[in-house]
């Protein structure tokens, strides 16, 4: 099947790629001359497990290809996913204007019956407007469908090759026909793709990543609750997590969610229940929450320096909004980090994948290390934003070796409580009894 995919950020490269993989012939559009460029030199300029592999197969098989001219992207083919950012506008509505105007060019290239896919998050409506534009100008038959997507960043690739299901916003039967012939060799295990109209296709997606943001920010609150009462959170997590109501998933405590996805949707959908006069009083309580959230290391860190974090060495391991991704939209140690600048501190940070996308956009307000032990060289605290396994079974009598003082601030509960006691640290998490050891 002949495909275009319009956009090559995160959504529109791994569904370009993944499709590729599959056998079809994909072209990818986008307007950066720079990008394209790249990735025509084989240039994978973002960080997903995977991806380089399936791109480095498809481009020489020959069956992924990128250009910046739509009009050649598009020839022949026979969908055309619509892979478009939608940031958030100053109101939190989800900004349409690349959406749109895309949608506005192909009204008049289109010269067959053609399937225009929704990829991006779109607010309920968006299939309507975009059908409405395109047929102002269009001269043949075409259908517009929502088909969101699911990927989570660092499983990006086995969310795509192997969905738990795909969801397909339609009432066009010939339209219905082609995204199953499409989608079936990804759902060869028995998963579903299911088919409903294409409103409710949106709002699933909208739907879902408010849930978990939800989800997220309800075991936050218990945690946090958890040290004023002297529970423990690790164990009434497994406690709530062994009701399959429940489920185990999305119960960790930590220091807030970010990326592009949870924030984004959940501003997107209350904005979008205001516009309806409608109130989503939950989500502005996970919303306000979680903005809380991610600065909630910070009172302890200014209390253990008696409010006085001038000139103390900070060590931040981490600084992707989540393991196994170089993306720092929103991630919850940039606003720590802003914080404790504020105040005074010289920090020294590391991560394996998102240190460049930091210095671009903060530059050398913070210094940077090429390890995780280099951070620690002379360090009066250590503080870990970030989960990348590397983090998880660390030299401990290195980091003490390295480190001036013995504060480890852990925003992400990675060690055992006991454990950091009889290392000697003071240790600080989320949820659980501070550990107050002696240098």
């Amino acid at each position: 099947m002949k495909i275009a995919v319009i956009g090559t950020g995160y959504v529109g490269l791994v569904t370009g790629t993944c499709l590729a993989e599959t056998g079809n012939i994909v072209s990818c559009i986008d307007i950066d001359a720079n990008k394209i460029d790249r990735l025509n030199k084989g240039e994978v300029p973002i960080y997903e497990p995977q991806l380089d592999t399936y791109f480095e197969r498809n481009m020489k098989a020959q069956r992924l290809f990128f250009t910046t001219s739509l009009v050649d992207g598009i020839k022949d083919a026979e969908v055309i996913f619509l892979a478009l950012p939608t940031p958030p506008g100053e109101d939190g509505s989800a900004d349409l204007s690349y959406i749109l105007k895309v949608a506005e060019q192909l009204g008049s290239m289109i010269e067959k019956y053609t399937i225009i896919v929704d990829k991006s998050t779109v607010p309920v409506g968006t299939a309507d407007k975009v059908h409405a534009i395109i047929a102002k100008k269009a001269r043949c038959a075409f259908s517009v469908v929502s088909n969101p997507e699911f990927l989570r960043e660092g499983f990006a690739i086995s969310d795509f090759m192997k969905p738990d299901r795909v969801v397909i916003g339609t009432e066009d039967t010939t339209a219905r026909k082609v995204m199953e012939r499409l989608y079936k060799p990804f759902v060869r295990q028995g998963n579903p793709i299911l088919f409903m109209d294409a409103k409710s296709a949106e709002l699933t997606k909208y739907a879902a990543n408010a849930f978990l943001a939800t989800k997220i920010t309800f075991m936050n609150e218990i945690a946090n609750y958890c040290e004023l009462v002297g529970a423990n959170v690790d164990q009434v997590r497994i406690g709530i997590g062994s009701d399959d109501r429940i489920g185990k998933r999305f119960l960790f405590p930590g220091i807030g969610y970010g990326g592009s996805c949870f924030p984004k949707d959940v501003q997107a959908l209350v904005k979008a229940g205001k516009d309806h006069q409608f109130e989503f009083s939950i989500l502005n309580a996970v919303e306000q929450r979680n903005n809380e959230q991610k600065t909630v290391l910070f009172p302890k860190i200014s209390t253990y320096f008696n409010s006085n974090l001038k000139g103390k060495n900070i060590a931040v391991w981490g600084l992707a909004f989540k393991p196994d991704t170089d993306d720092i939209r929103e991630a919850p140690a940039l606003y720590l980090i802003n914080k404790l600048v504020e105040s005074g501190a010289v920090i020294t940070a590391f991560d394996p994948e998102a240190m460049e996308n930091v210095r671009t956009q903060i530059g050398d307000k913070i210094q940077y290390t090429e390890n995780e032990y280099d951070a620690l060289k002379e360090a009066d605290a250590l503080i870990i934003c970030t989960e990348w396994s590397i983090f998880r079974n660390p030299d401990f009598s290195r980091i003490k070796a390295e480190m001036k003082g013995n504060a480890l601030f852990d925003g992400r509960n990675l060690f055992d409580l006991e454990d950091m006691e009889s290392k000697g640290f003071c240790y600080f998490s989320i949820g659980r009894k501070a550990i107050i050891s002696k240098q």
